[in-house]
């Protein structure tokens, strides 16, 4: 998985809420398979009903093209669990989603795909939205803050494993791997304790 420590760029304003997995991707894109995840991430908003892209969505306009940060609405990928959505945001070139609120398993999932999501209250979103056209944000993972194109910084906060995980690149199944010496010591202490557990378990 790839590191995060810090990202650097324009930040798109979609500030949409309810925006959910069927919307990032459609299911018959998913079903496509190549490319089309990414071609088609957010359909519906990026393009118009005669398949020509839509202007007046913030994600086809020159000024954020390849911005790496997105100002999403409440409840961001809310709805069905597909992982999927978290690949075609970051085949878009985005790293970090700023919105109130996520869907749960979409939040979780990020983390083990290198993007980082970060929950900032409504009103901090507003005031960022209104600074997206004049200039660079960054978010620095390490420090745990977003500072707008004026200079002001804004806290947030991360899970520490969550902050770990990307910080170091690593999966929850690496990140557990990593701790295999503790785990030895454990099961080693555990096995003097309760030598029972481990017989009926046919583990000997």
């Amino acid at each position: 998985m790839e590191r995060f420590t810090s990202v650097q760029g324009r930040a798109i304003p979609l500030p949409v809420p309810d925006i959910d997995t069927d919307v990032i991707t459609p299911i018959k894109r998913v079903m496509q398979g190549g490319d089309a995840l990414t071609r088609y991430a957010f359909e519906s908003l990026r393009y118009t009903p005669d398949g020509a892209l839509n202007p007046d969505c913030p994600l086809n306009q020159e000024v954020y093209r390849d911005a790496p940060i997105l100002l999403a609405g409440a409840n961001f990928a809310c709805g069905s669990s597909r992982e999927t959505a978290v690949w075609a945001v970051r085949g878009l070139g985005i790293r970090c989603i700023i919105a109130p609120s996520f869907g749960d398993i979409f939040f979780d999932s990020c983390f083990e795909n290198g993007l980082l999501p970060v929950a900032l209250p409504q009103i901090e979103l507003d005031a960022l939205a209104d600074e997206a056209a004049a200039g660079e944000f960054s978010v620095d993972l390490e420090r745990c803050e977003v500072t707008t194109p004026s200079g002001r910084t804004i806290a947030f906060a991360v899970h520490p494993l969550q902050r770990e995980a990307l910080l170091a690149g690593r999966d929850s199944i690496e990140l557990t791997l990593a701790r295999e010496p503790e785990i030895s010591e454990f099961q080693r202490r555990d096995r003097e304790l309760r030598p029972w557990v481990y017989e009926l378990a046919g583990d000997t």
